[in-house]
């Protein structure tokens, strides 16, 4: 891997500076620059910040942080495994970090965990690099895949009980706003769910001033696709914003948290760190702005009309 300096280090290299917006900036105090490289697809580092400990990032856009990428993985991964009957298998798109494979290899039912990304420099710099990992990449029933996602779920034959968008956020020029369009999710994706299988992905940015940009539109367009289609949020600090998901399934979701509850406690190795069944049924009870826009929202993902973020996740990691 070739060594880039495509990083906004400021203030003679200890602070790590990222615009989330044309006059919106988030900045981190860094302790050093572990390492930084660049593939074939996108800039990687790896700092070390006083604040949130190691943090990745892809394109000088933060992707996550030591101390609470937990929220982030435990929100995207357990709800749809929690929710579906016997998860045997898993395909992650993208993901190239590992975590979301860490979190879905806990579940005790789990035969394999396929997880495909299509830059391998990113792959190994995680392996070598993410200490937290290191077990998941190690595990056997990890099947990691270097491909595009989209070329890859096409050309399987097998179905999968959950499917995981741990992609990118949709970026004007790239890659990735493909795989959150309606043609996608009903031609390539739905295809190979089993008949009680669930679709899962990251939304973006879900606040109250940031919904609109992709949260509203990803959510009214797995709509368009699936049944039963549930948003739900949790607040990232490292991201400095609340952040969406958005689970569906054509068979309905228990939600009773005292039922979450034992099922986490009956189907997941180790202790949760911010899941249970009350927290996850209160995520799913969205602010009245929010609400408002969900259930009003009109638009529709597609190869022609798509709207981009031009904030967190500018690397493609399908």
């Amino acid at each position: 891997m070739e060594e880039t300096d495509n990083l906004s280090i400021i203030h003679d290299g200890s602070w790590f500076e990222e615009e989330i917006d044309v006059d919106l900036k988030w900045s981190f105090a860094l302790n050093s620059v572990l390492h930084k490289g660049t593939s074939e697809y996108q800039d990687i580092a790896l700092l070390d910040t006083k604040h949130f400990g190691k943090i990745l990032v892809i394109d000088g856009k933060m992707q996550s942080a030591e101390v609470d990428e937990f929220i982030y993985h435990e929100c995207l991964i357990h709800p749809a495994l929690l929710c579906h009957p016997n998860p045997k298998n898993v395909f992650i798109m993208g993901g190239g970090e590992g975590s979301a494979a860490r979190e879905a290899l806990r579940h005790k039912s789990m035969e394999k965990v396929v997880m495909c990304d299509i830059d391998k420099e990113v792959v190994d710099f995680c392996k070598k690099h993410l200490t937290a990992n290191h077990e998941a990449f190690l595990n056997k029933k990890l099947n990691l895949v270097i491909n595009d996602a989209k070329a890859e779920l096409e050309q399987r034959q097998e179905k999968f009980d959950i499917i995981v968008g741990d992609l990118a956020d949709p970026v004007e020029g790239g890659p990735c706003y493909q795989l959150y369009t309606k043609s996608f999710y009903q031609n390539i994706l739905k295809p190979k769910l089993n008949d009680t299988g669930i679709f899962v992905t990251q939304a973006g940015p879900a606040g109250v001033f940031t919904h609109k940009e992709v949260f509203s539109s990803i959510y009214n367009t797995t709509k368009q696709v699936f049944k039963y289609v549930l948003a739900y949020t949790a607040h990232v600090p490292s991201f400095a914003d609340t952040w969406g998901w958005v689970m569906a399934s054509d068979q309905p979701f228990c939600l009773d948290a005292g039922k979450l509850d034992k099922k986490i406690a009956e189907r997941i190795e180790g202790e949760l760190l911010y899941l249970n069944g009350a927290s996850f049924f209160s995520s799913t009870i969205l602010n009245k702005t929010v609400a408002k826009t969900l259930k009003n929202e009109s638009h529709v993902y597609t190869e022609d009309d798509a709207r981009f973020i031009h904030g967190h996740g500018l690397g493609c990691r399908n």
